[in-house]
């Protein structure tokens, strides 16, 4: 069984898109097989030589293009920007089998963007399932993190599903073609060019490099039953202690999230007095308001 790797040439001359490429390696157990991997996860890594350190983590079923529009505002601020594609999306290794896409295996993976380029002093951004996997990176390490800015996501411990939820999670199963650049569309108030959608489906040749984009929707413990409930909850014990800054900015046109910003804000001591907001945006909230997030991030300690 072999890791798939997404042949270079679907990435060239994407729009807005020519940052330069960066990758760590390390080894993996293919759960399907029981079979020890090494796979590769590629990340951009912009301005380097700063200590201000941002940490973009995109979801489902987008790559670091997301970011595309941000980080040049970031940068600007001199800041440094680490956007990790997550194994399974972009331009990082793709594993063939299903089974050993877990919620557990991502952050154990992503993971390992912090430890090999041993970061501190991290800002974290998140949205969609890169909340849920950022989440549980801060809980872990809360001292690595000085501040948090969270949009549409969420860090579920099993109290049940929503019907907007259900609905996409259905879709992702079921659907024959499953075409990420028409769902980040779909998912989004601005209108993206043929190109844009196109970059969006770069990373996926075929349908056998979408095993993660169609397994993570499964994986979100949304049921008591779910794996990952229980350390989900432990992670919120400790995000109940965090009282560094925490931004969240949630889109008001997300039917799935809009109202998770409530719990975040309930929870986590360091929302409080934080000037929060609901824009104008629906779920890919990164396409409707590159700027404004950006510049919430620059802001986020002033």
């Amino acid at each position: 069984m072999n890791i798939l790797r997404t042949p270079s040439e679907n990435f060239n001359n994407l729009k807005d898109y020519s940052f330069e490429e960066n990758y760590i390696e390390f080894s993996i157990t293919l759960d399907a097989v029981d079979t020890v991997m090494p796979v590769r996860m590629h990340f951009i890594d912009e301005n380097k030589d700063s200590e201000d350190i941002v940490l973009l983590l995109h979801g489902e079923p987008t790559w670091s293009y997301l970011y595309r529009h941000m980080i040049p505002i970031l940068v600007k601020a001199g800041k440094r920007v680490i956007a990790p594609d997550l194994i399974g999306f972009g331009k990082s290794d793709k594993l063939p089998d299903r089974e050993s896409y877990t919620y557990e295996n991502h952050i154990d993976w992503t993971s390992n963007i912090i430890k090999k380029l041993d970061l501190k002093n991290i800002t974290f951004f998140g949205q969609d399932w890169g909340g849920l996997i950022g989440l549980r990176l801060v809980a872990d390490n809360p001292d690595l993190f000085s501040g948090m800015v969270l949009a549409n996501t969420s860090l579920p411990i099993g109290k049940g599903s929503t019907p907007g939820f259900d609905a996409w999670k259905k879709y992702s199963q079921i659907v024959e073609i499953f075409n990420s650049g028409k769902i980040i569309q779909n998912a989004s108030l601005r209108n993206l060019s043929d190109d844009e959608i196109a970059a969006y489906n770069a990373p996926f040749p075929d349908d056998s490099y979408l095993a993660c984009a169609r397994q993570f929707p499964t994986l979100v413990p949304m049921n008591p039953e779910d794996p990952s409930v229980q350390e989900n909850i432990a992670a919120w014990e400790v995000l109940k202690r965090f009282d560094k800054p925490v931004l969240t900015i949630f889109g008001s046109k997300d039917p799935v999230m809009l109202g998770q910003e409530k719990y975040f804000q309930k929870m986590i001591p360091g929302t409080s007095g934080m000037n929060h907001q609901i824009v104008e945006a629906a779920h890919f909230i990164q396409e409707d308001q590159p700027e404004l997030l950006a510049n919430s991030i620059i802001n986020l300690y002033n």
